[in-house]
């Protein structure tokens, strides 16, 4: 009878245990997740910071144009979701997500220099909307584990120990990039399309 409790309480014990490393693994994925959507907010304001003149705002407004030309929500979410995929590449991918931060701002302020409309508007103001905060999760999720790739690669870590992490953040991803690409398209049509600011 003794025997059958000590091994109770020795199940009990690690059980315990290793719940409490859960919830440690996911304190310290959500301070990385913080960092990567730091990253790439930074990138963004110091894009739509830069000082360009009317004639470089006209040729990236016309860019930007083209680009969104006869764009619907898949494509917003094709556009989106190969970006995202692109960031969890180790150590390129957080170059590409600070790039496509910075470009993203430098877009906006293009368009704010061509556009009285958006010249009273904070950059920031336009990612605090539904699909704007999805993408930030969703970038910030993959900037970050691009980051713990790369970490995971150096110190030769067996793939299985990160792998299964990366494709169930893929998942995420995708399902968030989905519900933000609806929403996006649903707010175009309601703007009559005036108003978009899709990753380049």
């Amino acid at each position: 009878m003794f025997n059958y409790i000590s091994i109770f309480d020795k199940t009990n014990y690690r059980i315990k245990c290793h719940i409490f490393t859960l919830r440690f693994n996911f304190k310290r994925r959500f301070i990385y997740l913080a960092f990567g959507a730091i990253a790439f907010l930074l990138a963004y304001s110091g894009g739509a910071e830069v000082d360009i003149n009317k004639e470089e705002a006209e040729n990236v407004k016309g860019e930007f144009v083209k680009k969104i030309e006869g764009i619907d929500q898949n494509g917003i979410f094709i556009n989106n979701v190969m970006i995202a995929l692109v960031m969890f590449i180790p150590i390129v991918g957080i170059g590409l997500g600070i790039f496509s931060g910075f470009s993203t701002g430098l877009i906006f302020s293009a368009l704010a220099e061509t556009s009285s409309y958006l010249q009273n508007i904070p950059p920031l103001a336009i990612l605090l909307t539904p699909f704007g905060i999805m993408e930030i999760f969703a970038y910030g999720l993959a900037i970050s584990r691009s980051g713990m790739l790369a970490y995971n690669l150096v110190k030769k870590k067996p793939w299985r120990e990160y792998a299964i992490h990366t494709v169930i953040e893929i998942g995420i991803i995708v399902i968030l990039l989905i519900a933000g690409s609806i929403i996006e398209w649903q707010m175009i049509k309601q703007l009559d399309g005036s108003v978009t600011l899709p990753d380049i």
